[in-house]
């Protein structure tokens, strides 16, 4: 029989105690309020700087956003722009690396993205993605591997998987000393 160490709760998020992931996530034309509060749910899991909601993206005092955000539009930091490009060139000028999570044929795949913090991820709109303008401002275009028929995700769920990866990343980063 060997000795085993009691498994803790409070063990498993030690390595994340106090962090906080350097990523502002720029929502522009998600139409649906529940994808929107789904966003908001995640920002707050994965504890990220900030929403910024552009175009037609409801903001949290529509119902439908609060009812699926369920408290997490009160604990992560958002904000409106009504200019997508002014605020991109903003975060640019702040020097965040600008990534469009859009399958292109520039797009690298999520698994060997090397990013560089802070950065700034775009989502777009659900069935026609992310606007030509803003894309063009890109520094990276970022794809998540499909390996089924469909070549997309929803796009909340797209945002977990991407700010997830993104943590790991970052954790290791800090973890190296990098």
């Amino acid at each position: 029989m060997t000795d085993r160490v009691p498994f803790r709760a409070t063990d498993a998020g030690a390595a994340y105690l106090g962090m906080r992931l350097p990523v502002a996530v720029l929502l522009d034309n998600v139409r649906s309020m529940y994808n929107t509060g789904a966003f908001f749910r995640t920002a707050d899991g994965a504890g990220i700087e900030r929403l910024i909601l552009t175009g037609i993206t409801p903001p949290p005092s529509q119902s439908g956003v609060r009812k699926t955000a369920l408290g997490a539009e009160e604990t992560v930091q958002w904000e409106t722009a009504p200019d997508p490009l002014a605020a991109i060139r903003d975060l640019r000028d702040h020097v965040y690396e600008i990534a469009a999570v859009e399958t292109s044929s520039r797009s690298v795949d999520l698994y060997d993205w090397q990013p560089h913090f802070p950065l700034c991820l775009i989502f777009g709109h659900e069935v026609d993605g992310i606007r030509p303008e803003l894309l063009e401002l890109c520094d990276t275009h970022v794809r998540i591997p499909m390996l089924g028929k469909k070549h997309s995700l929803n796009v909340a769920t797209a945002a977990g998987v991407v700010l997830y990866e993104l943590l790991r990343k970052y954790r290791s980063l800090v973890q190296n000393g990098g």
